[in-house]
């Protein structure tokens, strides 16, 4: 074998073994193919719906820059428009409705406002009811509009009524269990101020005076003849009796052995 063969003889020929030669596809082919196209398909059309979904949401729910639906964040806090439901305790600052529109708060059950101090203790608690309405405090007022006076108040040692007059209406009046005191009490016009037999068990005091002397000036004196009228004065007479009409009033008669407020009633004729 000469050189020339030999060299020929070593080197690959690829003319000489075409079937011996492997190829190797590059790429996803088949099935697999089909199936990378129907997730991106998939992933898609979810992409699609949730944009969709959310766009929806945005709308229904009323989202701006402000807030959502009702509610508006202000600089000055949150505001709520028309009506809102809270379906868990709320903890607020301060409530406040819009000017000339009332503040309306309604529960299934009932309302219950609570105070605490910033240890997180209850300190005050106002509970409205469909029976009752209940309030614990260490003390409770009740003022008036321009909030100078204090109309009611109650604490655990006394309960103070800050008006000028008490108006007690009904058939039974009212019971009190301990002294009242009062510089006035009358009835109302044309009704008797009565005294019923089981109203006291014990003393009933209506006028209490402890002075050395008591005067009252400009009383009108009592006459017979109920024509005179309330005023007439008798000569010489210088003790007089005091009377009192059935509605209140009080007149001078002149005094003797025996009350004479009966004979000289005129001025009750006359009131």
């Amino acid at each position: 074998m000469t050189q020339e063969q030999y060299i020929l003889a070593s080197q690959p020929n690829p003319l000489q073994r075409p079937g011996c030669a492997t190829v190797y596809p590059v790429g996803i082919y088949g099935w697999r193919k089909r199936c990378l196209y129907f997730f991106i398909l998939l992933l898609l059309v979810t992409m699609i719906v949730n944009l969709a979904l959310t766009i929806w949401i945005l709308k229904v729910m009323n989202f701006t820059v402000d807030g959502m639906g009702n509610l508006r964040v202000t600089k000055e806090g949150i505001r709520l428009e028309g009506v809102s439901e809270f379906l868990l305790p709320l903890y607020v600052k301060e409530i406040k409705s819009r000017r000339d529109s009332p503040l309306v708060l309604q529960s299934d059950r009932n309302v219950t406002v609570n105070a605490r101090n910033n240890l997180g203790q209850l300190t005050g608690q106002l509970t409205v009811g469909s029976e009752m309405v209940e309030a614990q405090c260490q003390r409770f007022e009740v003022k008036s509009s321009d909030g100078e006076r204090v109309l009611f108040s109650a604490d655990e040692e006394e309960i103070s009524i800050g008006t000028d007059k008490l108006r007690v209406t009904g058939n039974e009046g009212v019971v009190f269990s301990h002294s009242v005191e009062t510089p006035h009490v009358r009835a109302e016009p044309f009704q008797d101020l009565n005294r019923g037999r089981d109203s006291c068990q014990q003393v009933v005091s209506l006028i209490f005076l402890n002075a050395n002397s008591i005067r009252l000036g400009n009383l009108p004196h009592g006459s017979v003849d109920p024509l005179l009228g309330p005023g007439t004065t008798y000569l010489k007479q210088t003790v007089y009796e005091v009377c009192v009409c059935p509605s209140g009033k009080l007149y001078l008669s002149p005094a003797e052995s025996s009350s004479t407020c009966q004979t000289t009633n005129s001025v009750c004729l006359w009131s």
